[in-house]
């Protein structure tokens, strides 16, 4: 099995990579912008595991490079994770549309751009999967961090429409959707410890899922409970609320 891991330089991703590498012996393609910082991650699921891992750059903003770039796999893969991405700072999104712009595009555009690419050459071979992390924080708007949120309740209803496109066609599509995480992304927030996860735990999560073939997988299991909750608050409470 040959997997691409797009965002590979994220804690999920590294977590994720392992699973794959441990576990199915997985041919790995690991994709992000910064390649330097990739290959002593490479090299130690080679010399851990003994599989394969070819290290490629990979920029979900180059809308133009994405096309030669997936074309250039040899052979295609047999799987690909979305897990590139970025929080950003919502009151500087606020007032600073070009940091908005980068948000909504890191985390929705750019999967976009490379998914229709995958899908149209999946859907041709009748075969494949795709993962997309996306987050909790797309089940509905907020007001700590509503632009983020946005571009992940629309990957999720991109994921949604793929995932029915493609299951005619024998491709299973995996919405992703992560609550806290103990990663660089979230270092410094005030989170409330209990309930945030470890990469490591969301990777084997999102693995099971995988084999299970789960179209929408909570992560960890107790957030399809806590976020049931928050979508069940009326908006005249919800909107009072400082969340």
């Amino acid at each position: 099995m040959h997997v691409l891991i797009l965002g590979a330089n994220s804690d999920i991703a590294e977590a994720l990579a392992a699973e794959f590498a441990r576990n199915d012996s997985a041919s790995l393609y690991l994709a992000s912008r910064d390649v330097e910082q990739l290959e002593r991650k490479a090299r130690n699921l080679e010399i851990r595991w003994g599989v394969k891992v070819r290290i490629l750059p990979f920029d979900a903003l180059d809308y133009g490079s994405h096309k030669g770039f997936y074309e250039s796999l040899d052979p295609r893969p047999d799987g690909v994770v979305t897990a590139f991405g970025i929080l950003g700072d919502q009151e500087r999104a606020q007032g600073d549309f070009p940091h908005a712009r980068e948000i909504v595009e890191s985390n929705y555009l750019g999967a976009v751009s490379i998914l229709e690419i995958v899908a149209a050459d999946f859907e041709k071979r009748g075969h494949g999967w795709i993962a997309g992390i996306g987050s909790v924080a797309g089940d509905r708007g907020r007001g700590s961090n509503y632009i983020y949120g946005s571009a992940k309740g629309a990957l999720a209803i991109y994921l949604g429409g793929l995932r029915n496109r493609l299951c005619k066609r024998g491709v299973h599509v995996m919405t992703v959707l992560p609550g806290f995480v103990r990663t660089k992304m979230t270092r410094g927030l005030p989170l409330p410890e209990r309930l945030v996860a470890e990469p490591e735990a969301v990777a084997r999560d999102i693995h099971r899922g995988l084999k299970a073939r789960r179209n929408i997988l909570y992560t960890r299991w107790f957030w399809r409970w806590i976020m049931l909750v928050i979508r069940s608050v009326p908006e005249a409470l919800f909107k009072r609320t400082r969340l």
